[in-house]
């Protein structure tokens, strides 16, 4: 059986666990991954010297990195959520890529300081700042939906809608005043509806 390891308030726990779902794969979650379980612990860092989630086991293999994960779930279980040809692969990645290291590159102040109430999360400069440039990168994204058609990439969902749609989560969750994203809140709204979305996208993961 394979094992799932990683809070799902972590957007990338949440694309490894719906790219599973969404590829009819059986797994079992453990939630770790503060505030709940800590994974500067060695049972943990024994499976991820990063101390960092998800960490995928089965057997003896363990894989870390959402994307790598998401990869080898669609491998595994002889999916179709990369395209075989190569430029729609290339485009499908470049845009799981982009969620991961551009579109979520400035949410984490506003995250913390609005939902999350951390402490040192309270300077309302920087969280203006952080969703001035998070605007920024949604309007990419804004651009792209408005003349890409029903998925991301091409005329079928692909791995680059779960990273995309999940990212789109974060930002129609955290409340502030949001300027008007027509395409971004219509292909949000399409998605909702698939039946393997709504586990991932609830008011309990912003």
């Amino acid at each position: 059986m394979l094992r799932i390891l990683g809070r799902v308030t972590s957007i990338n726990v949440r694309k490894a666990m719906w790219a599973a779902r969404e590829l009819g794969l059986d797994y079992a979650h453990e939630d770790w991954g503060l505030p709940n379980r800590d994974p500067k612990v060695p049972e943990f860092m024994a499976l991820n010297p990063n101390a960092k989630v998800p960490v995928l086991v089965e057997d003896d293999f363990v894989l870390w990195e959402s994307i790598a994960i998401m990869l080898y779930l669609n491998r595994k279980a002889g999916g179709d959520l990369v395209p075989e040809e190569a430029r729609q692969q290339g485009l499908v990645m470049q845009w799981v890529l982009w969620q991961n290291n551009e579109m979520g590159s400035n949410w984490a102040y506003p995250l913390m300081s609005i939902i999350r109430k951390a402490p040192g999360f309270d300077d309302p400069q920087k969280v203006a700042d952080n969703i001035e440039a998070w605007t920024g990168k949604m309007n990419i994204i804004e651009a792209h939906l408005a003349k890409s058609g029903d998925f991301v990439v091409g005329n079928r969902f692909s791995l680059a809608d779960i990273a995309i749609t999940l990212g789109l989560h974060r930002w129609f969750a955290i409340p502030f005043d949001h300027p008007p994203m027509q395409a971004c809140q219509a292909y949000y709204e399409r998605m909702k509806n698939r039946p393997t979305a709504a586990e991932w996208l609830t008011d309990a993961t912003p």
